[in-house]
C-alpha cells in the first residue's frame, strides 16, 4: 500500500476530514443526549462521503493503473 499511494490525494483527505469532524460532532451530541444533534454528525459523516466521491470523479482522487495484470497472478 506505501508503494501505491493509497489515499494521498485531495478526494481522500477532503472526505475523510469531513467524515472525522461528523464523528467528532455526533459523539459530542451523543454524550449531551442530543438526537437531533447526534443525527446532523452523522448526516456530515455521509456529506464527507459523497464530497470524497464527487472530487474523484472530477479528477481529484487517484488515477487508474494503465497496467494491467498479468493473467495468473489475481488473488
Amino acid at each position: 500500500m506505501a508503494g501505491s499511494s493509497h489515499g494521498h490525494t485531495p478526494a481522500a483527505w477532503t472526505g475523510v476530514i469531513i467524515a472525522f469532524i461528523g464523528f467528532c460532532v455526533a459523539g459530542a451530541f451523543m454524550v449531551m443526549a442530543q438526537p437531533a444533534g447526534f443525527w446532523a454528525g452523522m448526516g456530515i459523516i455521509v456529506l464527507g462521503g459523497v464530497v470524497g466521491a464527487v472530487m474523484r470523479s472530477m479528477g481529484m482522487g487517484q488515477q487508474q493503473s494503465s497496467h494491467p495484470v498479468p493473467a495468473g497472478t489475481e488473488s
